[in-house]
């Protein structure tokens, strides 16, 4: 089992052809895995990102890899990282904790394809580790808490009113099956006797309610 991972690794050295490529983006899908699959999916036991994670770091990977020989410019690589950047979904807003991680697996996978060719396999390994430990940590170890959120066009706008919120509260919960955490209160329709109201609650203790946010 030891020879055969080693010669895996010997095999993904730079300059070993398609199978440096092979090793090289096995050893990133391994990593990667390692963040999605059991740290990430673990802790928010969401699947519907899992498949977003994994492609995109495969995309990324291969194409930092395939382009790392060839010279380009200045503003091409501007527009490469911008395009990165502004990742967004027209039907839904990607939540902050998933941005996070979407940026995560982004930079293992451009450490993974361009880090053999000016760093050496310990310094690879290492940079992959410490990404690891500090994702788990923060995420198990920590126990921060992740709140999501939804929004309410709420139509019992008297329970707004100073003095009654814990009752306005207990209703939401009621109608909606989630503990409510924190509240905001934002436009009121008087005309229609409506507000939008913002909730937000542990997505962690509710896995069955999606986060909902503004685009």
């Amino acid at each position: 089992m030891t020879k055969s991972l080693i010669a895996i690794l010997c095999s993904a050295l730079p300059g070993a052809g398609w199978e440096s490529l092979l090793g090289l983006f096995a050893f990133n899908l391994v990593s990667s895995l390692v963040v999605v699959r059991l740290i990430y999916h673990m802790a928010s036991k969401r699947r519907d990102f899992v498949f977003t994670f994994m492609l995109v770091s495969t995309a990324v990977f291969l194409l930092c890899r395939l382009l790392a020989a060839v010279e380009i410019d200045l503003a091409f690589a501007l527009g490469l990282f911008a395009i990165f950047g502004i990742i967004r979904y027209r039907t839904n807003t990607v939540p902050i904790r998933e941005m996070t991680y979407l940026f995560i697996v982004i930079t293992l996978a451009v450490i993974n394809a361009l880090a053999p060719l000016a760093a050496t396999w310990i310094e690879v390994a290492l940079a992959n580790a410490l990404i690891w430990v500090l994702s788990f940590v923060l995420e198990r170890l920590w126990f921060v808490e992740h709140l999501a959120t939804k929004m309410i066009i709420y139509d019992r706008i008297e329970l707004l009113h100073a003095g009654r919120r814990q009752e306005l509260i207990a209703d939401l919960e009621q109608r909606t099956g989630v503990t409510i955490v924190h509240l905001e209160i934002g436009k009121v329709d008087l005309l229609r006797d409506t507000a939008n109201l913002k909730i937000h609650f542990s997505a962690d203790q509710e896995p069955d309610h999606f986060e909902e946010t503004q685009s």
